[in-house]
């Protein structure tokens, strides 16, 4: 598994002490080690890292739980630490969708899964906001390419939503993907073919010197 940057957000001293000598044992990078809210959000803001893990008992006035929601809207994975199991706890700490939750003690071999679990879910949650924006971006072209579409009834060229007229090929290829290859219909050869022979009918002179 990769290096991974964590944060320990903890009051007491020795238990952050303890994580980060666990932390670094894994192969992990503690790149801070705050005792308040307002400590790891400013933290985060000149270094984000990878991850967080969050004591639910703070000093200051924001407590672990207040602290993760405002972490969880600049996508950074929280895992929970607390001696606290109460209901009415683990009920609030849901809201800011944290990506774990460890009871204290930690145990080393509960601290390695739950690291592991927190950045592959991470990059699982991003990989699958990356292919929803992509299929949004392919309904868009789809619904682009829907409902009223103005077109000239004699050249047949297609106004955009800007007010300029382009022929169908170039409008259909801008909003979708669709690529093109030309040729021609049975009933346009046809046409053809007859304005070539009636123009040769008309023109003998012009056609002789043709098949000389």
């Amino acid at each position: 598994m990769k290096t991974v940057k964590i944060l320990v957000v903890e009051d007491e001293a020795i238990v952050s002490l303890l994580m980060k000598e666990r932390l670094e044992n894994l192969g992990h990078s503690v790149c801070g080690i705050c005792a308040s809210g307002e400590a790891a959000l400013k933290a985060i803001e000149s270094a984000p890292p990878d991850l967080v893990l969050m004591d639910i008992k703070l000093q200051g006035k924001l407590d672990g739980i207040e602290t993760a929601n405002q972490i969880h809207k600049l996508d950074i994975p929280v895992i929970y630490m607390t001696a606290h199991a109460e209901e009415i706890t683990i009920e609030r700490a849901k809201e800011s969708e944290p990506y774990g939750y460890l009871l204290k003690p930690v145990a080393l071999k509960e601290l390695q899964i739950a690291v592991e679990m927190a950045v592959y879910k991470h990059e699982m949650d991003k990989e699958k906001a990356r292919l929803t924006k992509k299929l949004q971006d392919a309904l868009d072209k789809v619904k682009q390419l829907s409902g009223l579409i103005p077109i000239c009834a004699y050249c047949k060229k297609i106004r955009d939503d800007k007010g300029y007229w382009d022929d169908v090929a170039s409008y259909i290829s801008r909003h979708s993907e669709a690529l093109f290859s030309h040729g021609m219909c049975p009933d346009c050869a046809e046409k053809v073919m007859k304005e070539v022979e009636e123009f040769e009918k008309k023109n003998p002179e012009d056609s002789s010197q043709d098949s000389e």
